[in-house]
Order: structure tokens, then C-alpha cells, then sequence
């Protein structure tokens, strides 16, 4: 059914994955904002502009090269949003900091099953038949059931990828915070001792080896459940 040449296919995989990526940390800075600190609206990065957003390696080198090698799915991430979690603890407590830390993810779980639903619709739901006023229905449907197909992948991985516990991923920093909120800051201290680099080293071997199929099997079921 996607047997459509790269000319087309290239728009909305990029879309797509700007929407996941962008939306992410876009959402970090807003719920900080939330709680008192406006770091993110300060620097103007809660802007929906995705010049500002956009960083070289993360959103234009890795996504280039993943397509270049036929990679199954385009990945990639955005500029961090500056946020100061302290301002965020005064505001609302610990509590505050883990919504903050969990706020992308949860975006990109929303956004895939928003885009589930689209997906469903347009494919045979109840908005598939507007399609019909086109002389040849056949092919925009396949580019807008293969935009929300792309959608539903990018935000799932991304949220997975996310949650492991890993420095400097988000999930690091919400089982920090999640201990603090249970007066434990074993993780706390031991994420601190970790260095990003040392973190994203790890995160690469994992997924360089056999190990990635533990990150994929949760990936891969709530692909299939909403599929």
C-alpha cells in the first residue's frame, strides 16, 4: 500500500517526526511555565516556529542519514527546552518536577492515539468519504493514512525511548524525582554521578545489540494494540 516513490513519502515523514520531536520538548517548557518558571517563554522556545526548535545533528543530520540507509523509521530530537527545575520544585513541589520530566512523553503518547483515531478515520472511517470528490481518491488516501501511520511510530518510540531510565533522558530524571517525592534520593544521587555522555554510551550499546529487542518488545505492543 506505501509502494510510493521517496519524492513523497520524504514531506510527511518529515512532518511527522518535527511534530513528535517539537511537541516533546515544546511541552517540557510549557509545564514548567505552568508552575512558575518561564525559562522556555523567556527564551521564546515555547514558540510553535520550528527554526527554533530545530537542532543540526538531532532533527536534520541523524533523520538524513537514517532515510539515506533505509532505515524502517526516521528518529531524531530537538533543541532541550532550558528549564529550572528549582523554580519548578518552589512552584509545585516535587510533584511538579516529575510532571515536568513526564510531560513529553505523555505528549507523545496523546499525540499517538490522536493520531490512531485519524488514522482509523480516514482509512475507511467516517471521514474517508470526502476522499471521493477526487478523481483519484486512492492516492491522496494512501498519503494521509501513511502521515498518521508515521505519526502513531515516531511518538511511540520517542515515548518509550524517553522512559528509560538513562541520563539524560526523561525518565531518569522522573524516577529521581518520583524517589524524592518518597523522601529516597538514591536515584537522585546516583543519576547525578552519571555523566550524559556516559549515559548516552550506554544507551547506544544497548541499542546497538541484542539488548534493543528488550526496548522493542514494549514498543512493538502497543504499536500492534493500536494498529
Amino acid at each position: 500500500m506505501f509502494d510510493l516513490p521517496s519524492i513523497y513519502k520524504i514531506p510527511p515523514m518529515i512532518i511527522a517526526l518535527l511534530i513528535a520531536i517539537i511537541g516533546h520538548e515544546i511541552m517540557h517548557g510549557y509545564v514548567a511555565y505552568k508552575y512558575g518558571d518561564d525559562t522556555a517563554k523567556a527564551a521564546g522556545r515555547l514558540s510553535l516556529n520550528p527554526i527554533v526548535h530545530i537542532d543540526l545533528v538531532g532533527s536534520i543530520l541523524i533523520p538524513a542519514l537514517l532515510f539515506l540507509v533505509n532505515a524502517p523509521f526516521l528518529f531524531g530530537w530537538a533543541k532541550p527546552v532550558p528549564v529550572r527545575m528549582d523554580r519548578v520544585i518552589y512552584g509545585g513541589g516535587y510533584f511538579a518536577a516529575l510532571l515536568v520530566s513526564l510531560a513529553g512523553i505523555l505528549y507523545n503518547l496523546a499525540l499517538a492515539l490522536l493520531a490512531t483515531f485519524c488514522l482509523y478515520a480516514f482509512n475507511g472511517g467516517i471521514f474517508s468519504g470526502f476522499l471521493d470528490y477526487f478523481t483519484n481518491p486512492q492516492f491522496p488516501l494512501v498519503l494521509i493514512v501513511f502521515f498518521f501511520l508515521q505519526l502513531i511510530i515516531y511518538n511511540v518510540i520517542l515515548a518509550f525511548f524517553n522512559l528509560l531510565p538513562i541520563p539524560p533522558l526523561d525518565g531518569s530524571n522522573a524516577l529521581a524525582y518520583l524517589g524524592l517525592m518518597f523522601k529516597s534520593n538514591f536515584f537522585a544521587i546516583l543519576f547525578n554521578k552519571i555523566h550524559p555522555i556516559v549515559g548516552m554510551i550506554i544507551l547506544i550499546i544497548i541499542l546497538s545489540t541484542p539488548l534493543s529487542a528488550i526496548f522493542l518488545i514494549p514498543t512493538n505492543w502497543i504499536l500492534q494494540w493500536l494498529l
